[in-house]
């Protein structure tokens, strides 16, 4: 299966370079050679594909290219690559490309996804949310999660995977990071001057303000669209469809409302702290 998924990758390179040919074509080879990559990451489950959708309606107002790569942290087959393989598909990045992934914050990546010809666009999402979609995803849409059994085999509600999912699991077989562990790894992004961080949120309820943002953003990375910024909204708009995720359940901010009992709020307050007031999801400790 490996070199299945080699020649695979292999094609989806001749392909990358075929899409720049026709893009040059189309706006010029100065004007691509003038583009910023474009990079979107998130936390897996905080809105990826969602943003990943808005970036590839650029390739519609000017000298962006999607290569149609998987995410740059992952291999064809969806395992995760090693760090030195993450930063080679970095470094391969040409101008305009448009890529998206689950990086990090720290080096060698901060450095990668924060230099000149780069913007770099990092979606958060509320963590109790992502808590209820990575349940869900994990025990009822992809059999092959490797908590798939866990959640379905050894708990026996909704409660107690919830609260695996916000305390982590360490058991034979089975390994799941804390939530709070999750998001440690990548809150530093929202210190970086030179990256646009935006929730996930803000995307679905403030969509054409969120869109701004990014437009104002690219400007100051040297994009800037040659239609007017209304239509160019509407161009960023009318590639979102959440639907089209493979991986799309509900994506409804507050979903957790539903699902979270007053004991996984308790076990949720006594695990992560300060963590929702630091992502300014909520003003202090005293939510229900």
């Amino acid at each position: 299966m490996r070199a299945y998924y080699s020649l695979k990758h292999s094609l989806k390179q001749l392909r990358w370079r075929w899409r720049r040919g026709r893009v040059a074509a189309r706006w010029g080879a100065e004007e691509l050679a003038a583009a910023p990559v474009v990079i979107g990451n998130a936390m897996p489950k905080s809105g990826s594909h969602l943003i990943t959708q808005v970036l590839e309606g650029l390739t519609e107002l000017g000298p962006f290219v999607d290569p149609g790569f998987p995410p740059v942290t992952r291999f064809e087959d969806n395992t995760n690559l090693p760090e030195s393989a993450v930063l080679a598909n970095l470094q391969r990045l040409r101008p305009g490309d448009i890529v998206y992934g689950y990086l990090h914050a720290k080096e060698p990546f901060l450095s990668a996804l924060t230099r000149p010809g780069v913007a770099t666009i990092f979606v958060s999402r509320d963590p109790r949310d992502v808590i209820v979609s990575h349940v869900f995803y994990a025990a009822d849409m992809y059999p092959g999660h490797g908590m798939h059994t866990y959640y379905n085999q050894v708990l026996d509600s909704m409660e107690a995977r919830i609260d695996a999912a916000i305390c982590g699991v360490t058991e034979p077989d089975y390994e799941l990071s804390p939530i709070l562990t999750k998001y440690q790894a990548y809150l530093d992004w929202l210190k970086q001057p030179a990256v646009l961080s935006m929730r996930f949120e803000d995307l679905i309820l403030e969509r054409e303000q969120a869109l701004n943002r990014i437009l104002d953003y690219l400007e100051t990375r040297g994009f800037t669209p040659q239609v007017s910024r209304a239509e160019a909204v509407a161009t960023l708009a009318a590639g979102i469809a959440p639907r089209k995720s493979g991986t799309f359940r509900k994506g409804q901010p507050g979903n957790w409302r539903e699902h979270f009992t007053p004991a996984n709020i308790a076990t949720f307050k006594a695990e992560t702290g300060d963590l929702l007031q630091r992502l300014d999801y909520e003003k202090d400790a005293d939510w229900s």
